[in-house]
């Protein structure tokens, strides 16, 4: 079943765990013009309300999921097409899928990459790989994150890259205890995964804390260092939310999480009570509170970033990239201003800190291009 005109628009696989995802609104009526990166419907998971995005140009012609219906991944929402398939074209082709369709398993029989465990420094480390190619790239969460952090962005980095996103120490499946808890301790661990995984050198992706990990490691070893990714990162000036950090750190409850993660959103509406109940079991988990308390004293004691790499960045002459989110209320955006121009800097307006889930499509798409560029 082929047709190089008419492109299906499937339910898409948002984290390790989606097998299904709820049709909230179709964002485009039937029959408009369509172009790449445009949000086209509204899904929610167990996790996070997200936008689907055209990756592909045309017009959409048929909306086969109606809104509230639940659809497996890979399932068909809708199909894009020219004006010129007719509609008897259109029929066959969305025949033929259904009749071919198998949903996904809800089981640990599903496929698909899995996570794993590797020793580093003494840490078990948990990573996720995604693609194959001859360059290795590496994707570094956040304060209080995790690999999940690219649930958005992993597959689609993975196209042409060997990807991994891993777990820093103190963080998602990996030991939760750490040491000292600081950013260079953090350099350090990143350095022996990507002995680990046998990369002689990779491009390095970091978000927020991970951004300034992601930086450390640049700065000593820049011959291993491809291109540097840096999104909504810490290490450009000394600003931050240090009442965020604070309040993540001390929630013990739903109710007091939930405001601290509606920061990290320019839509609050995008988070879920799942996504506040996972972010509540993780904070729950033995190790973990002691952890983030002793990485806020060496990140951020004071309310203030207590390692600045602004004037580091700005003398490399690797290729760097910057990405912000023009509402972000974690980092200032005007930490992105006034960078030389060998740095490339981008602000997606109208998104927050999570820009690479809010953005994701433009956000990859960037990354992208950065990389093959």
């Amino acid at each position: 079943m082929s047709h190089p005109e008419i492109h299906l628009l499937t339910m898409p696989k948002w984290g390790l765990a989606m097998t299904k995802g709820k049709v909230v609104a179709w964002l485009i009526e039937q029959g408009a013009e369509v172009r790449p990166g445009q949000a086209l419907v509204d899904i929610e998971t167990e996790k996070i309300l997200s936008s689907l995005e055209a990756t592909t140009p045309g017009v959409l012609r048929r909306k086969v999921a109606r809104e509230g219906d639940v659809v497996h991944v890979g399932g068909l929402l809708g199909v894009i097409a020219p004006p010129s398939s007719s509609d008897s074209q259109i029929d066959h082709f969305v025949d033929e899928f259904q009749a071919r369709y198998l949903p996904e398993k809800d089981d640990e029989e599903a496929g698909g990459p899995v996570p794993e465990i590797i020793d580093v420094l003494g840490y078990r480390i948990c990573h996720l790989r995604r693609g194959e190619g001859a360059e290795s790239a590496i994707l570094i969460h956040g304060f209080g994150g995790d690999l999940n952090t690219w649930m958005f962005n992993h597959e689609s980095l993975a196209s042409r890259h060997c990807v991994h996103a891993l777990d820093l120490p103190g963080h998602g499946g990996s030991s939760k205890q750490v040491r000292d808890g600081s950013l260079m301790e953090f350099a350090k661990v990143l350095e022996g995964f990507i002995d680990s995984i046998g990369a002689n050198k990779a491009h390095l992706v970091g978000h927020s804390m991970g951004g300034a990990v992601a930086t450390l490691f640049a700065l000593n070893h820049p011959e291993r260092c491809s291109t540097l990714v840096l999104i909504a990162s810490a290490g450009l000036g000394p600003e931050i939310d240090g009442g965020y950090i604070r309040e993540f750190v001390s929630a013990t409850s739903r109710n007091e999480l939930r405001p601290q993660l509606e920061k990290l959103f320019a839509d609050s509406k995008l988070i879920t009570r799942q996504l506040v109940d996972d972010a509540l079991k993780y904070k729950r988990l033995d190790g973990v509170e002691s952890a983030l308390r002793t990485i806020t004293s060496q990140f951020c004691p004071a309310d203030a970033q207590s390692v600045i790499l602004r004037e580091q960045v700005i003398q490399m002459r690797m290729p760097v990239l910057v990405l912000w989110g023009s509402e972000d209320r974690i980092l200032p955006v005007s930490h992105a201003s006034n960078l030389p121009k060998h740095v490339r800097a981008e602000i997606l307006p109208g998104y927050g800190h999570m820009v690479q889930m809010e953005g994701a499509s433009k956000v990859n798409m960037l990354i992208r291009e950065f990389w093959e560029s």
